[in-house]
């Protein structure tokens, strides 16, 4: 195992940076246990790392850093073990820090797929687990959801194999193979556990639901937001669609608000269709993927802001225009170069029924900082829908949730500003940030948000009884151990 001392770690934007005690690279289970006993011998915290995709300060810590790019293979799924009647053709075991790109090769090798992710493939399993990353369709909770087993390691080193009580599992089968390892079968447990932020433990590996492998047929189209709105009061487009999600710019052009409208549903493997109709617009890939192209946004925002809301945001929306992308899941499901794109974002979650009202009062906001302060919002804004989910810190906890991304390009001036002007707003129609975008939450607020908080805590506090997993994270959102004396 590779440990490294007093290495600075950043996320991949750069806005957040650590520099450990320690930075590790495990390489098995064994060396998880050993360096979270370690720590806590050493009165260490311990925090993993993925990707670095996240905005926020959720993976920090001065402690002991792990980094899980060497937790990256695929797992015997040990059918042996499996209940009877469990399906093992429907499951994939994996290691907490394999990117999404890999697991979807190694499902689509296998004939087989993920039923919904998010837009970029470059996260990590535990990544996407821990703070209830999503991708949109109402018929699709968050990327959770998919979690049929959990392995953690826990406070004092102890490995924990987590389910539902139904779950997979058998536990006479478990309990000869593993004897020292602890089999919790409880719907609360996994509901607390799934969405963790790192609080509980290391994530080790995930088992996985995956279905059938299938194609998907993405078109995106210019709609106002006038008849976007009408059409979600009607609510046919998201029961018709598989997946149904828009951007919209938030400034008003030529008397109307600008919205590309994206659907995706399955198709049949596109035999003998045209070379255009199986990749994305192509201009809009190689545009986004030049490093230049970050320079140029750059000047323009720098010199010219006010082209913002006529130039910019019409400008994205128009070029992504497409009558029909017709790929296997995965592919389409991954929104591509704009990934590439240098820009962080805040996420907001607000009830299904309030997302009319949300992205109104978002464009308020945009308006009111453009006329009073020349801030503006540097893209067009997403808004995608999730079914309600049993994880009791996720976003979409116990009901159907529209997600509004509200998404900055880097070097935005007043853009995080801008941010927590939404964030603030967005409470009044009960909204709640993304866990691992820019977020200002603080103790109070999550627990009025989270009715199953409470719940979540008391599962915390028999995993990390000694504090090993609090974090800077912890402390400012009100669920570190460690806390200030009463007086």
């Amino acid at each position: 195992m590779n440990v490294q001392h007093r290495k600075t770690w950043k996320n991949h934007l750069g806005n957040q940076a650590i520099q450990p005690l320690r930075l590790y690279a495990p390489e098995s289970l064994d060396d998880v246990v050993a360096l979270v006993r370690e720590a806590e011998r050493s009165r260490c915290t311990v925090r993993a790392v993925g990707s670095g995709h996240s905005w926020s300060d959720v993976a920090l810590t001065p402690g002991f850093l792990v980094d899980t790019s060497r937790l990256s293979r695929i797992l015997d799924l040990e059918p042996q073990l499996l209940r009877s009647g469990v399906d093992a053709a429907r499951l994939v075991r994996a290691e907490a820090g394999i990117r999404l790109r890999e697991l979807n090769a190694h499902l689509d090798a296998h004939g087989l797929a993920l039923s919904n992710m998010g837009g970029y493939d470059g996260q990590t399993v535990a990544g996407v687990i821990s703070t209830s990353t999503h991708g949109s369709g109402i018929g699709f909770g968050p990327l959770p959801e998919q979690i049929r087993s959990l392995d953690l390691v826990a406070g004092g080193g102890a490995v924990y194999h987590i389910e539902r009580g139904d779950g997979p599992t058998d536990p006479a089968a478990f309990a000869q193979r593993y004897p020292e390892r602890r089999l919790v079968q409880d719907d609360d447990w996994l509901s607390a556990t799934v969405v963790g932020m790192g609080c509980m433990g290391v994530i080790y590996a995930a088992t996985l639901a995956v279905e059938q492998k299938y194609w998907l047929k993405e078109v995106r189209v210019l709609r106002s937001w006038r008849e976007v709105r009408a059409d979600l009061r009607a609510g046919d487009v998201l029961r018709d669609n598989r997946h149904y999600e828009f951007l919209f710019n938030p400034y008003e052009v030529d008397g109307t608000h600008q919205c590309l409208v994206t659907t995706r549903n399955k198709t049949a493997e596109p035999v003998g269709k045209l070379k255009d109709k199986l990749e994305r617009h192509p201009l809009s890939e190689i545009f986004a993927s030049l490093p230049i192209t970050a320079k140029i946004m750059h000047l323009l925002f720098d010199w010219l802001p006010k082209l913002t809301p006529e130039f910019i945001n019409r400008m994205a929306l128009e070029g992504l225009v497409d009558d029909e992308y017709t790929n296997v899941s995965y592919k389409v499901l991954n929104i591509g170069a704009a990934n590439k794109l240098p820009a962080y974002s805040m996420e907001i979650a607000v009830p299904r029924d309030r997302a009319a009202e949300a992205v109104e009062l978002v464009m308020a906001i945009a308006e009111q900082h453009r006329r009073v302060g020349e801030v503006y919002e540097t893209a067009p804004v997403s808004v995608r829908f999730v079914r309600a989910s049993d994880a009791f810190l996720s976003m979409m906890q116990g009901r159907d949730t529209a997600m509004l991304e509200l998404i900055m390009v880097g070097g935005t001036e007043g853009g995080f500003e801008l941010l927590g002007a939404y964030e603030e707003a967005l409470y009044a129609l009960s909204g709640r940030p993304h866990w691992g975008q820019v977020n200002y939450l603080t103790g109070d607020l999550v627990r009025s948000m989270y009715p199953r908080f409470d719940d979540w805590l008391r599962v915390r506090e028999r995993l990390d009884p000694q504090g090993t997993f609090d974090s800077p994270f912890t402390k400012r959102v009100g669920i570190s151990r460690r806390g200030f004396p009463p007086g």
